[in-house]
């Protein structure tokens, strides 16, 4: 089955346009119109241009020879357009360089094998193999070396094939160059679909390294447009939120999670969802390019409810070969409403000058410029109305009992549940040991955006009630043994669910392995455990005596400084008997459970936590309720008892010193008690924090406080042959 695109030609192109002699173009029609905006630093095209030429003649003087690789360090990126814009002067190509891991810095280097490394002291140091590779400078004395040369072109003009050397973003960075014809045809297919102006305004949050920067800076600089950057090194939450904001940012780049975050999950968005008003920071946006991952329909329904009416949701879908392009998929596409929008994720049709293919099930992408289709790892199928349906992955396969099983229909299934927004499924390992291990196909459950329950995912539905949710919908074999419930799915950093960061579940074989008492040699060589012989009735015994004995010292040592601390508060003259023996009996029971809430203190927490995980933040309220539950009638009634009956300050205060705690106290442990334990397979919330950066290769990722390794990585493609790493 073939998708080709509209009719896409580049017979009307002059040879020596390129991406270099677009922004040229512009910088010499509109010389005064911003070019980037980084905070509080801001360029003009005329001012960008005359640093970049600068730039160029720098590496000219410094030996570059015509065809070379330039490696740049992901500087700051004011100063990085300069770079890259001065290297495509200088007639090289450009690759940025990942710092933040160097190792796989490293390996990028070798892969590009670059004439020079553009690096500062710092970034030079991270990267440093002990090779002979070349390091030209920059940083703060970088300027200067630049300041005093010409500011006119130089007389090289790009030559040769390659205009940049861009690295996929899966576990293995796949070193992939880029011809200025490509760079030029994906940006003018990407122009076509979405139909910018000079008035936009664009903010891309991908990394420098990562396609979505490395080849998407051509779509603010070759239109005439203004590209907003982060005045740190990196965009977070609030600095996101704040430039699209104040920039009046128009065209936004980002990946799954990010949209997601800005568009429904941070503060402001919760508060203009709950107040069913539009958000007013995001009134700017008339375009959310989503790349990195798919979507599935109601993902994107929900990301598209959050702008204002017209602006437009563009889910993009292609390998790094595609530069940014490749297929394209928005809701305006679907000819009539589906049924199941949790289950179906769409590709859609291709960007102009690209073309979809799906053989044998996978689907082949023809990128722009020309070339043999790429194959991109990714399963799907062309429906009935001609657009494209994602199927899976192939690497993301698995082996059930001997059986291959491919997961994507499983995680459909099981998104369909009201209180599921994502699912990956997974093998670890069960019960038992070595050859005799059960394994366990387990689902790893996140709830939905919108979810605004606290713990987050506490409403997620147990292993129980999945398989009633799948019953008659999938067959027995492909039923999950388990559910494992998470924040949120970890991602990479191109925004691609990232199965390896799975948090491994502490397995059943290693609960055993705890449980279990030493071997004894026998006559037999049998095994001997502590639940063998039944419960150690004469040791529990000696504990609670001991425990017994304890209390009654403090809660001796307590009466005692009653008398220091409230002198008088415990006189029962005047009182006649049998009341006076009640009296002193309940002045003892507070003593003793001062005491318990003091030992409850230091030892409770262990406790609570052993017998069935709710998640660490309500286990340590309610730790601290049962404390001052135990520990606050002691000081309560001295103060009581010595307070004037009619001083009513007095009285208010200690009413509500004491008497509304306890009340709030006794509902923080109704919380704790009416809530569900965690199941063997959940993780607590706070222990998981969103995947920010590949993991290194060979770096196993477990979960806080396991030993399980994680799950392994299934083969990229078919065969043993590596696939495209698709971007969207």
């Amino acid at each position: 089955m073939t998708q080709g695109s509209e009719p896409f030609t580049h017979s009307g192109r002059r040879p020596d346009d390129t991406v270099l002699s677009r922004f040229e173009r512009w910088a010499r029609d509109t010389p005064g119109a911003q070019a980037v905006a980084a905070g509080t630093e801001s360029l003009t095209y005329g001012q960008l241009d005359a640093r970049a030429n600068q730039s160029a003649r720098h590496l000219l003087g410094c030996g570059l020879p015509e065809r070379a690789v330039v490696a740049v360090c992901s500087a700051p990126r004011a100063e990085l357009l300069v770079l890259l814009l001065g290297i495509l002067k200088a007639g090289a190509a450009y690759t940025v360089i990942d710092v933040d891991a160097p190792r796989t810095g490293q390996r990028q280097l070798a892969a590009a094998r670059p004439f020079a490394l553009l690096a500062d002291a710092a970034d030079q140091a991270r990267l440093d193999d002990g090779g002979d590779l070349r390091v030209i400078r920059i940083g703060a004395q970088y300027p200067a070396a630049t300041a005093g040369l010409p500011t006119d072109p130089p007389d090289r003009v790009p030559r040769g094939d390659a205009a940049a050397v861009l690295f996929s973003s899966g576990a293995v960075r796949r070193a992939v160059p880029l011809s200025h014809a490509r760079l030029l045809a994906a940006h003018d297919g990407w122009a076509r679909v979405v139909g910018p102006v000079p008035e936009d305004r664009h903010l891309i949050t991908a990394a420098p390294d990562l396609t979505g920067f490395a080849a998407g800076w051509t779509r603010a600089l070759c239109e005439g447009g203004a590209l907003v950057l982060p005045e740190g090194p990196r965009w977070t939450p609030e600095s996101l939120r704040r430039a699209v904001d104040a920039e009046r940012v128009t065209v936004l780049h980002a990946d799954p999670g990010t949209a997601t975050q800005l568009l429904v999950r941070d503060r402001e968005a919760t508060l203009a969802r709950t107040l069913h008003r539009p958000d007013e920071g995001l009134r700017s946006l008339r375009m959310v390019a989503v790349t990195g991952d798919r979507l599935h329909l109601d993902e994107q329904a929900a990301l598209l409810a959050r702008l204002r009416p017209g602006a437009r949701l563009l889910n993009v879908y292609g390998p790094t070969e595609a530069a940014g392009t490749g297929a394209r998929f928005e809701l305006p596409q679907l000819a009539a409403p589906l049924d199941g929008a949790e289950e179906l994720s769409l590709i859609g049709t291709a960007f102009p000058g690209c073309r979809l293919d799906v053989r044998d099930g996978e689907i082949h992408l023809a990128v722009p410029g020309g070339g043999e289709p790429v194959p991109t790892g990714d399963l799907g199928v062309l429906r009935p109305d001609g657009l494209l349906e994602f199927r899976g992955r192939i690497r993301d396969r698995i082996t059930v009992d001997g059986r291959t099983l491919d997961p994507h229909p499983v995680e459909s299934a099981i998104r369909s549940h009201e209180a599921v927004g994502a699912a990956l499924l997974a093998e670890v390992e069960g019960a038992g040991k070595g050859v005799n291990a059960r394994p366990l196909l387990v689902a790893f459950l996140a709830p939905p955006a919108e979810d605004d329950t606290w713990p987050p995912g506490s409403d997620l539905p147990d292993g129980a009630e999945v398989r009633r949710h799948l019953a008659g919908r999938l067959p027995g074999a492909m039923m999950p043994s388990a559910v494992h419930r998470l924040p949120r799915i970890p991602r990479d950093r191109a925004g691609r669910e990232q199965r390896a960061a799975l948090p491994m579940p502490p397995g059943r074989a290693g609960a055993e392995r705890s449980g279990g008492g030493g071997v004894g040699g026998g006559k037999y060589g049998g095994r001997y455990t502590g639940r063998d012989s039944g419960p150690n009735v004469a040791g529990w015994a000696g504990v609670g005596f001991f425990v017994l004995v304890g209390l009654t010292m403090v809660a001796a040592f307590v009466m005692i400084l009653t008398l220091i601390l409230w002198p008088g508060s415990t006189d029962l003259t005047g009182v006649p008997n049998p009341y006076a023996t009640m009296f002193f009996l309940l002045y003892m029971c507070e003593c003793w459970a001062f005491a318990a809430g003091v030992w409850f203190l230091f030892a409770g927490r262990s406790r609570m936590r052993r017998h069935g995980r709710r998640g660490p933040r309500i286990t340590a309220a309610a730790h601290l309720a049962i404390v001052y539950l135990l520990a606050a009638w002691w000081p309560q009634d001295n103060f009581y008892r010595l307070a004037a009956k009619r001083d009513w300050p007095q009285q208010a205060a200690l009413v509500y010193a004491f008497n509304i705690p306890l009340m709030i106290c006794a509902g923080i442990v109704a919380v704790y008690a009416s809530r569900p334990p965690l199941g063997e397979f959940d993780v607590e919330p706070d222990t998981e924090e969103p995947v920010a950066a590949v993991p290194e290769a060979g770096a196993a990722s477990t979960s806080p406080g396991s030993a399980s390794a994680v799950v392994p990585a299934q083969g990229p493609g078919r065969d043993g042959a590596e696939a495209a790493d698709p971007v969207g």
